[in-house]
């Protein structure tokens, strides 16, 4: 077998290989940690295979919690208030890509079956970890074919390293559950504000919101011990450089087909990281069902799509029927003015009314023909006249004196 040898002779430092090839192994951090939360999740995480950075999964310390959305999540009945976004419920229904001044209704219930949140068997994850595993059963058997020792322990260290990560890193997601059992709970129903101005109200139980949007997600690993991660971090890094070494020492033609691997691994885990991030998970315990607005487009989610934010955070109103949340999530300034039109806008959505379609059996919300827009212009105007005269005032009193 071909093991680390001199030409003709015996072994010398001078023979030692270093190349560039076993830095391919490390390359592509990025896009690991892209999904490395459900990927720690899946069933799959224990099998031997390559992947590329596995620095990446080998933190001093693992996250207490998962990843959370830039957002503003407020309760329109029980008072909440939340200044991001679960990533769970982030995953169940992802309103981030809405249009600017938008607004999307949905209803999410909790089917009555003791499924519970997990990544999916069959999932675009799943194929790229199998990837893994067959080239490093590939390598293992060119490695054996051409008699190459170094590369056989690079096969067998860097194949084994992603078993060991997967130990360290392995959890369960438990949801919260409210323990005291009582129907006198208020209504769940909840508004998220997005950074671009758009608004999904999410009409649920109060179960349901404390589930995926107020509560915090716990994660419960299965290595409790934090000494004992920190071990099994150390051990694996000591196994990706001893690998990187053994692979820097390998037959040129190994090294190419090692290339060429790690380079496959790399755009296939980019590509799974480009993908939405839903499509990794099982979520189906949730029912999710569109409802919309009397001037919403006819696409996906029904979007209702507005020119300002005004007539966004009107639309918000008309399915709420309640302008509470609006000044806890700091939706609009703290002014006479807005405060005079919160009030005509509360009175305007009383009598809405959602009536089902019957062409898409889709429950549809009338908004009533109140100008939003222009009730805000002329409390605005109001309240700057006002402002004005006040000011006059006081420059009266002060010349008097």
């Amino acid at each position: 077998m071909y093991w680390f040898q001199g030409n003709g002779g015996p072994a010398t430092l001078q023979e030692l290989q270093l190349d560039i090839v076993g830095f391919l192994a490390i390359l592509g951090e990025g896009s690991v940690l892209a999904n490395a939360q459900v990927l720690t999740l899946s069933r799959w995480i224990f099998l031997p295979r390559l992947i590329p950075a596995p620095q990446a999964l080998m933190r001093p310390t693992r996250p207490p919690t998962l990843d959370t959305v830039p957002g503003h999540v407020t309760g329109i009945f029980s008072g909440n208030y939340k200044n991001s976004i679960n990533h769970i419920g982030n995953i169940v229904c992802d309103g981030s890509n809405l249009p600017e001044h938008s607004v999307r209704v949905v209803n999410i219930k909790r089917t009555p079956t003791d499924k519970v949140i997990k990544a999916r068997t069959i999932a675009p994850l799943t194929v790229v970890l199998f990837l893994g595993f067959f080239l490093s059963c590939l390598l293992l058997g060119l490695s054996i074919w051409r008699e190459d020792g170094m590369s056989i322990l690079a096969t067998v260290l860097l194949s084994l390293l992603s078993s060991l990560i997967g130990y360290g890193n392995k959890w369960e997601l438990k949801l919260p559950e409210r323990k005291a059992k009582t129907d006198k709970v208020p209504m769940g129903d909840v508004v998220i504000r997005y950074e671009k101005g758009s608004f999904l109200v999410v009409r649920c139980a109060e179960e349901v919101a404390r589930e995926l949007y107020f509560a915090p997600e716990s994660i419960h690993y299965m290595l409790v011990n934090g000494w004992a991660y920190r071990l099994i971090s150390l051990v694996g890094t000591m196994m990706l450089m001893g690998g990187v070494v053994a692979l820097a020492n390998a037959q040129i033609q190994l090294q190419i087909a090692w290339a060429g691997s790690y380079m496959a691994l790399g755009s296939a885990y980019w590509v799974v990281a480009a993908l939405p991030n839903k499509l990794h998970w099982d979520y189906s315990c949730y029912t999710v069902t569109d409802e919309r607005l009397s001037d919403s487009k006819k696409t996906k989610g029904y979007p209702s799509v507005n020119e300002t934010f005004t007539q966004a955070l009107w639309r918000a109103i008309v399915v709420s029927k309640n302008t509470d949340w609006v000044m806890r999530s700091n939706a609009c300034p703290k002014t006479a003015a807005w405060k005079a039109w919160l009030d005509e806008a509360r009175v305007a959505a009383q009598n809405v009314k959602a009536t089902e379609d019957p062409k898409s059996s889709v429950k549809t919300w009338e908004i009533p023909p109140w100008d939003a827009q222009g009730r805000l212009a002329a409390l605005l105007e109001r309240q700057a006249r006002k402002d004005q005269k006040e000011m006059f005032d006081e420059i009266k009193e002060l010349e008097e004196v």
